[in-house]
């Protein structure tokens, strides 16, 4: 089967940061799933672990990157029991296997959702990773309520995001709160509006622009961009007993007595805790991605999908992770087989 993948971590403008090649079709055992990938979305984990995998070395194998997933169950292990050869499925995958760059990839069941029936497969393919990933955050790690949190105040950091995309959605459809997220440019910042924001505030100004709308505190802070660099102003609007939730963690050590004598609560999210882990409730997440695909094909829910790529090429591999260390790309890039 064709695939794509690397041997060496260089700047995505060498030739080499990709490379094409054959390897043997795998053979599903125990829990996995062998999918036939139809579509793949590229997110901020996979420039990362591109960047960094074999930053001084030179693999003997090309490394498989690529974890969200769009494809058709061809064949099953013998443990499996909720799918069949034929299902339409999606999933964000497993960061220590194989990944999604590939025509065929095996896959955990207990971690794969059915895909959405009212979406196409590149627009079913920007949503696993960053709808697990805000799930999760919101529900499974801050908690939030519905009955009891309703109307309550959510500042969601990078709201054009890809994470933000949906975090919008799931805080103000599903967790009824008041959704407050940031963007600096016009097309970010009317992306935010459409996907259901009640306000939009720039985040070189974040003080002062809360100010404006009247919210100089707020009940959640979910940080999608730079845990770090927002630290001491996150700790100083977030509301007594609030709670602070950052999915990309912080390359120095974060001052936490700035939250004590609030009580403040901090939380990381990985979403791939569980299956890195192996976790108790690893199939939590068939569950959330069930639910998601639900909300998805209500209406409840709309795709983030705002770019799609043809082909599984090196190219297009290329142009993808370059689109996503600009730091300027919009909701989702989709490479569709």
């Amino acid at each position: 089967m064709k695939a794509i993948g690397f041997k060496q971590s260089l700047p995505i403008t060498e030739e080499n940061s990709f490379i094409e090649f054959e390897i043997e079709k795998p053979t599903p055992t125990g829990y996995d799933l062998l999918v036939k990938v139809a579509a793949n979305s590229i997110n901020p984990v996979d420039f990362k672990i591109r960047q960094t995998a074999a930053k001084d070395t030179v693999l003997d194998t090309p490394k498989i990157i690529g974890w969200d997933a769009v494809g058709t169950v061809e064949a099953v292990g013998e443990k499996t029991s909720r799918f069949k050869i034929g299902d339409e499925v999606y999933y964000a995958g497993d960061i220590t296997r194989s990944g999604s760059n590939a025509e065929y990839q095996l896959i955990d069941e207990r971690i794969v959702g059915f895909k959405p029936k009212s979406l196409s497969i590149a627009e079913a393919a920007a949503i696993p990773l960053t709808g697990l990933t805000a799930y999760e955050a919101l529900f499974d790690r801050v908690r939030v309520n519905p009955k009891s949190d309703q109307g309550k105040t959510i500042l969601i950091l990078a709201g054009a995001g890809g994470v933000g995309s949906i975090a919008i959605q799931l805080a103000k459809q599903i967790g009824k709160l008041t959704v407050i997220a940031t963007a600096s440019r016009p097309e970010t910042q009317q992306w935010c509006k459409e996907m259901g924001a009640d306000f939009v505030v720039n985040h070189y100004y974040l003080k002062e622009e809360l100010q404006a709308i009247g919210h100089t505190e707020v009940n959640y802070i979910l940080d999608c961009v730079d845990m770090q660099a927002y630290w001491v102003t996150a700790a100083e609007i977030i509301k007594p007993q609030g709670h602070i939730i950052s999915i990309t963690g912080s390359p120095k050590p974060l001052n936490i007595n700035l939250l004590k004598n609030k009580s403040v609560t901090f939380s990381m999210e990985f979403m791939y805790t569980r299956s890195m882990y192996q976790t108790d409730d690893i199939d939590r997440q068939h569950d959330i991605l069930n639910h998601i695909a639900e909300l998805l094909d209500a209406g409840t829910l709309r795709h983030t999908l705002n770019t799609t790529l043809k082909g599984l090429t090196a190219e297009n591999l290329k142009e993808a992770h370059r689109m996503q260390e600009s730091g300027k790309t919009i909701g989702k890039t989709v490479i569709e087989f």
